[in-house]
């Protein structure tokens, strides 16, 4: 199978990794040569560092690179079987790129869309034969990390999505089928693990040091959510937000922040600026975390409640399954647990209680309990069975 890869950048490279390592010929399109030769050196560096840990060994690593070119020029996809962009999140620059990359395939060649957030719909409109096209979203790092969402939009055929996910679980990867919605599910689920702590910290409950350590500490993620917002840039993460704001109809509940607006414009990303809510110059160290138990507890369990009811919500209205809705979660952001595999261990009547007494005291609609949840819990009911 012949894969075409457009985009060399970090995530691009990384999609060309992991086809290759399954045995596709890949072929890396960029309209930069520099870009080219980066992507090239990158996997050279990332291959011997897994020679060094005994992961691989020098013939695998060459299997690796003989399965991947790097072309400049559209036409050299006009073989491929499936082609994948990840290129920047615009979707005009999408749609254009789209368009012109049709005149170069067959008319049987699939054409996918990495796009995180962004409507397969709009991306296939600008193809003659729409129901070629489909969203294939990968997470970052893309050799790591063992989902991938599929997105079938309403002009893809039935055929197209079941090629894709045979083929994604070829490459031994956990795939989450996401209804074409904004976010489909880890971005829209994982938005108040960052938009309520946000909220916290505005409010003067808690700074970053203190809700990044109850949340490790209690809930055992691995990032505190002012560690993985530094990590993915505030400025990727606040276009992120805004752009599923703006997608929900400005419901309040992805409305982004403020604190991360104003750090995004003063250039305070995170580890790639050196500066974000934590500073990255060596010798510099953490500020200290408040060690209240009572105050850790209110924190976790108020960023818990939102996004179980994120994740239920999801499940309401049909965006996956809730097989899918966990795994994505856990797979594809590493959670400890899955939403609503929590939810049954908190209880769901703790679900509701919790998002009422928010809303009670807040009276703010972005607080309001998914109607699933309220059904669950006068009917009794589990997400899933528990022995």
């Amino acid at each position: 199978m012949i894969i075409g890869v457009i985009g060399s950048g970090t995530m691009g490279s990384g999609i060309a990794q992991v086809a290759a390592t399954s045995g596709c010929k890949v072929k890396v399109f960029d309209t930069k040569q520099e870009a080219l030769d980066k992507s090239k050196n990158a996997l050279e560096k990332i291959l011997s560092r897994l020679i060094e840990k005994g992961r691989i060994d020098q013939n695998e690593k060459d299997r690796i690179q003989n399965n991947i070119s790097y072309v400049s020029a559209l036409d050299h996809l006009k073989d491929a079987d499936l082609t994948i962009e990840a290129i920047i999140e615009d979707l005009e620059i999408k749609k254009k790129v789209f368009s012109e990359l049709e005149n170069h395939v067959s008319e049987d060649t699939i054409i996918a869309s990495n796009t995180s957030s962004l409507s397969i719909a709009s991306i296939a409109s600008a193809l003659k034969k729409p129901e070629r096209c489909i969203g294939i979203h990968f997470f970052n790092p893309a050799p790591l990390m063992k989902l991938v969402e599929v997105i079938p939009a309403i002009q893809t055929s039935e055929e197209v999505k079941d090629k894709v996910v045979q083929i994604i679980k070829d490459w031994k990867k956990t795939v989450a089928i996401a209804k074409d919605t904004p976010g489909f599910i880890v971005n829209r689920v994982a938005r108040p693990f960052y938009g309520e702590s946000l909220r916290i910290l505005e409010e003067g409950l808690a700074d970053v040091a203190t809700i990044d350590w109850s949340l490790k500490t209690l809930g055992r993620f691995k990032m505190g959510p002012f560690e993985l917002m530094d990590f993915i840039g505030n400025d990727v993460n606040y276009t992120v937000t805004e752009t599923v704001f703006k997608a929900f109809y400005y419901d309040p509940r992805y409305k982004p922040s403020f604190t991360q607006k104003r750090l995004s414009e003063a250039g305070y990303l995170g580890r790639k600026s050196g500066k974000g809510y934590y500073r990255y110059k060596e010798g510099t160290a953490k500020p200290d975390p408040v060690k209240d138990e009572q105050l850790a507890t209110y924190i976790f369990e108020r960023v818990l409640a939102m996004l179980i009811n994120e994740a239920a919500d999801a499940l309401f209205w049909n965006i996956a399954s809730a097989e899918d809705i966990d795994n994505a979660m856990t797979k594809g952001v590493n959670y400890p647990k899955g939403l609503l595999c929590w939810a049954d261990e908190k209880g769901i009547d703790w679900c509701v209680n919790a998002l009422d007494k928010l809303y009670d005291e807040y009276h703010e609609d972005r607080y309001r309990c998914s109607p699933i949840l309220r059904k669950m819990n006068k009917e009794k009911k589990t997400f899933f069975s528990l022995v």
